[in-house]
């Protein structure tokens, strides 16, 4: 049995994962073309190949405040902006591309991509989707897992708030986040188990590697989870936003909860039970109306709107956010929770000219940090 070492935090620190499309500048389609950007950029863990070729990984630094992470990320994402103009590429902010066809995506080269489409099949394959992941630093194996746990009732509120995949293969699917569904298709993604402590986490991994479920701790993608190599929560059930403002401001209500909760924690506070039943329901609400969604309370079984949850939480956590530095960060929230959410934007957009390439165009455009090079 393999023994997993938790790498313990002392401070909330914060991390962010943006998964960005690459398309063509001209057509708007998704193009394979991660490697040919790669080859242009430093080599390092901040840019990385994801499992198809049209998707390049961008990470921040650890960072010690949300503010950090913003800096950090202008400038990484200022020098893809750099590489890929002189490609003839864009970057899609975006969940799902509108209208590229999965079919026609390449797989990246390398053996654990190509072990796991072997492994998963046409699961692997649909996998030509976008998101945004939360590393959040906390001290204790232990209390990861209870902060999961007790994460787990604010997922659906946080997915409503990122929704941005209306679309796949040039369909409406009537969805908010397709993506989530192509993601809870996975054998170990989607909800996570409800776990005790960081001993019950490890028996279930080396037990799922035993078996032959996994072939290894990377292959469990729920939509939150312990990450022992940086000692983090790390939160991956967002879509991508449509621009980094509002990734920020996820990452720091992501902050701000964890932090919120591992105080708890630390005080003795009581856990209530959070059935895992009602955060699946609310989670199908998330994802099928967005922002538009009225979610159950799990511990008070009262029926609120994404504005009423959202409203609340940004005035609970307030003064976790002065003590982290990211009050401006969390309150653009707010904003968020009374503004159109991406989806809609994009539905909004695909009923002007009835052209998909438009709405890749817009977002682009809009989401785009640095002034195109001529």
């Amino acid at each position: 049995m393999q023994k997993l070492q938790f790498r313990n935090n002392p401070r909330p620190t914060v991390g962010v994962e943006i998964e960005l499309g690459l398309v063509d500048a001209r057509t708007k389609e998704l193009c394979s073309a991660s490697q040919r950007v790669l080859e242009r950029l430093p080599a390092s863990d901040v840019f990385k190949p994801e499992l198809m070729q049209c998707c390049l990984e961008i990470n921040s630094d650890i960072c010690e405040t949300v503010g950090d992470a913003e800096s950090d990320l202008r400038s990484k994402i200022g020098q893809v902006e750099a590489v890929t103009d002189e490609l003839g590429l864009q970057l899609w902010w975006g969940a799902t591309h509108p209208f590229s066809l999965w079919r026609e995506q390449r797989i990246t080269p390398n053996d654990r991509y190509l072990n796991l489409v072997t492994l998963l099949q046409e699961m692997a394959r649909r996998l030509v989707t976008f998101g945004l992941h939360v590393h959040v630093g906390v001290d204790s194996g232990d209390k990861a897992v209870m902060i999961c746990d007790r994460m787990m009732r604010h997922l659906p509120m946080l997915l409503a708030l990122s929704c941005s995949s209306p679309f796949w293969e040039s369909r409406t699917t009537g969805l908010h986040s397709y993506r989530s569904k192509i993601m809870d298709g996975l054998p170990t993604a989607g909800l996570p188990a409800l776990m005790r402590n960081w001993s019950e986490y490890v028996w279930l991994v080396n037990h799922m590697v035993d078996t032959g479920f996994i072939n290894s701790i990377r292959e469990i993608w729920w939509d939150i989870r312990p990450h022992h190599h940086f000692g983090t929560v790390e939160v991956r059930i967002c879509d991508m936003p449509g621009n980094l403002d509002d990734v920020l401001g996820i990452a720091a209500l992501v902050q701000c909860l964890v932090k919120s909760l591992s105080d708890a924690i630390d005080q003795g506070t009581y856990q209530n039970d959070c059935h895992p039943v009602m955060v699946s329901q609310n989670k199908w609400r998330a994802c099928r109306f967005g922002k538009a969604a009225s979610l159950v309370d799990t511990y008070t079984f009262e029926v609120l709107s994404i504005g009423q949850l959202l409203t609340q939480w940004v005035t609970h956590l307030g003064p976790t956010a002065d003590q982290l530095g990211c009050r401006r960060y969390l309150d653009h929230v707010l904003h968020m929770a009374h503004s159109p959410g991406w989806s809609d934007r994009q539905l909004r957009i695909l009923e002007e000219p009835n052209d998909r390439a438009e709405v890749v165009r817009r977002l682009c455009d809009g989401a785009r940090l640095s002034p195109p090079r001529s």
